[in-house]
């Protein structure tokens, strides 16, 4: 299935572009995008346990199933004082 990927802050900067599209297998789960994510962008990789997934605007636990068209936003924890 396709997925479009919105990335932020560090997330778009460690792969240079902000958005791209995905193939990931007819049953992925949220944890399933992260590993392909990871696989496919190894400089993400050890930061993505800590990045938050939003499927559709809405934030998702790994378990969540995706769907065909979804739209997947990778958000880097945000700190502040």
């Amino acid at each position: 299935m396709m997925v479009r990927v919105l990335l932020f802050a560090q997330a778009a900067e460690a792969i240079g572009q902000p958005s791209l599209e995905m193939e990931l297998g007819s049953e992925a789960t949220v944890a399933d995008f992260r590993r392909v994510l990871g696989e496919r962008f190894p400089q993400l990789e050890s930061a993505l346990p800590n990045y938050f997934v939003a499927v559709n605007h809405d934030y998702a636990t790994d378990d969540r199933p995706l769907h065909v068209g979804d739209e997947i936003g990778v958000i880097p924890p945000v700190g502040g004082g």
